[in-house]
């Protein structure tokens, strides 16, 4: 439930509550509660193995080091190429996810970079040190006056992973094992070649620990999928779905009023 901040003056309820059947949903109650505490006891697993993987990973980042001296001069020149001057604007972010840690294990929905983008970068990069670079580019395409799909990594969104600049039909796109790009590539960019790796036997290790913490997180996240769908099996009968349906389309109607107004 969403408390209401201005109830009726700007903020209204919709209850939909009125669509249970109470007296037979209360009858299924030890099955309810078993279902629901699974699948949130499942959840907090996963958030946990998630929380802890990042953690070793950020931990075993300290192993490698980019050479900003390649990758700079790298980024300086796709730019020079890439990312001229459009006019006197300066270009506007949208934030979007492009992939997460699902049930079903990493998912990225790369289909997206190829109906908006033609050109493709792809950098390479096992290490999680392309994020600089993109973001380098994210700020010359801003300055040229492009506006941007900037695309953070779902486990750590303060970096960045892919950009898109849907006017000049670019992208620049992270591949690594977890979510490789398999699309067709204009150029690819091998971070991995600009690494500086101090000792590959213990950075090996602790990505391996990584490795085994997010299978067990998605392991997790399949239980707790399990278990969603247990409960919804046990309400779906006791649910009037074309009460929700026309009161659904009652909603939508009345916020379509409201562009319509404008």
């Amino acid at each position: 439930m969403i408390e209401a901040q201005y109830p009726a003056a700007v903020d209204r309820y919709v209850n939909l509550g009125q669509f249970y059947d109470i007296e037979a949903a209360k009858a299924c109650r030890s099955e309810v509660i078993a279902h629901s505490d699974a699948c949130h006891a499942a959840y907090a697993r996963a958030f946990r193995r998630l929380k802890a993987a990042h953690q070793v990973e950020c931990d075993a980042m300290e192993q490698v080091r980019l050479n900003k001296v390649k990758a700079e001069r790298r980024a300086r020149g796709i730019i020079a190429r890439e990312l001229r001057k459009k006019n006197g604007r300066v270009g506007k972010t949208t934030l979007r996810f492009l992939g997460s840690v699902t049930y079903k294990g990493h998912i990225c929905f790369f289909d997206t970079v190829e109906e908006l983008c033609s050109k493709v970068y792809v950098l390479t990069d096992h290490y999680h040190l392309a994020g600089g670079m993109i973001e380098r580019f994210h700020q010359a395409a801003l300055a040229s006056g492009h506006d941007v799909i900037a695309c953070p990594s779902p486990e750590d969104p303060k970096t960045l992973r892919h950009l898109l600049i849907p006017d000049l039909g670019l992208a620049f796109v992270t591949s690594d094992d977890q979510e490789p790009y398999t699309g067709q590539v204009y150029r690819r960019i091998r971070v991995d070649s600009m690494a500086e790796i101090t000792s590959r036997s213990q950075l090996r290790f602790s990505l391996r620990m990584v490795e085994l913490l997010r299978e067990e997180a998605i392991q997790a996240l399949r239980e707790a999928k399990k278990s969603h769908d247990a409960l919804e099996a046990v309400y779906n009968p006791y649910v009037d779905f074309d009460g929700v349906h026309a009161l659904a389309g009652q909603e939508a109607a009345r916020i379509l009023s409201y562009l319509e107004r404008e």
